[in-house]
């Protein structure tokens, strides 16, 4: 598949950022966008780098439009999800969805901080250091970790930021991958995708075994302070029911929900 960039993602909206921008430069795979939609296909079997992650439909299209991008993917013959967001539009978009063959699958909490030089501070775990990842080696080790998010690893995580290494790793890039390490061991990770004066918080995970320790609090923290030298002022993300509570001693706030739809 050869990489096709019908425009730019929208350069203020992290969430989009974080899904296009490497993609839009990485042989094999393509972004599809313009003002309605932004379709990202990694050419991976994996939903989690397959997806719509933005829709600004109108009334007279919207139907059409939906039904193209769930015909793209399963055409392709790969899994995919779609994103509602709270901004997304029309309101009844979850409704065009199902009538396409999709499905709620699981719904998360949407959170800001409207001031990052107000973070709560964390304390970091003895032992613990944080690194930002520069190289392919740390990035590796960024992938492996989220990669055990399922069971068994997926392998296509790691395949992912193989082969979009260069674009994520470029100067210049929006994204910063941060590595946790417990005496050398690569334990947990985040994200941090800047737009807007934004930063989008992502892929904030740890191994199971070294849970409930104050880790991923601590990596989450330390990215948004590295984007917040950068230049954010804002902070962004979505939350699990779980992860809420971490997020808001660190001072963010619900602003509302998200929901992934897939294939039924």
């Amino acid at each position: 598949m050869t990489r096709t960039r019908t425009r730019p993602p929208d350069a203020d909206d992290p969430y989009v950022t974080h899904s296009a921008w490497a993609p839009a430069r990485t042989p094999g795979m393509r972004v599809l966008a313009d003002d309605a939609l932004v379709l990202v296909d990694s050419g991976l079997a994996c939903d989690t780098f397959n997806h719509v992650c933005r829709a600004r439909l109108d009334g007279t299209d919207a139907v059409t439009r939906v039904r193209a991008a769930v015909a793209h993917f399963r055409d392709a013959g790969r899994p995919f999800s779609w994103w509602v967001r709270p901004e997304d539009r029309p309101q009844a978009l979850g409704a065009l969805l199902e009538a396409e063959g999709l499905a709620a699958a699981e719904s998360e909490v949407v959170m800001a901080c409207d001031d990052l030089a107000a973070l709560a501070e964390v304390a970091v775990p003895g032992g613990l250091t944080i690194v930002r990842a520069r190289d392919a080696r740390t990035l590796a080790d960024f992938a492996t970790v989220n990669a055990e998010n399922w069971s068994p690893p997926d392998a296509h995580v790691v395949r992912f930021y193989e082969r979009a290494a260069s674009a994520l790793l470029a100067d210049g890039s929006p994204q910063r991958f941060h590595v946790a390490y417990l005496d050398g061991v690569p334990v947990a990770t985040a994200e941090v995708t800047l737009a807007g004066g934004s930063a989008g918080v992502f892929n904030v995970a740890t191994r199971t075994a070294f849970r409930r320790r104050g880790i991923g609090g601590a990596v989450t923290a330390h990215a948004l302070r590295d984007a917040h030298v950068a230049g954010a002022r804002r902070g962004v993300l979505e939350a699990s029911a779980d992860g809420a509570g971490v997020y808001a001693r660190l001072g963010f706030r619900a602003m509302g929900m998200v929901t992934e739809y897939k294939p039924a």
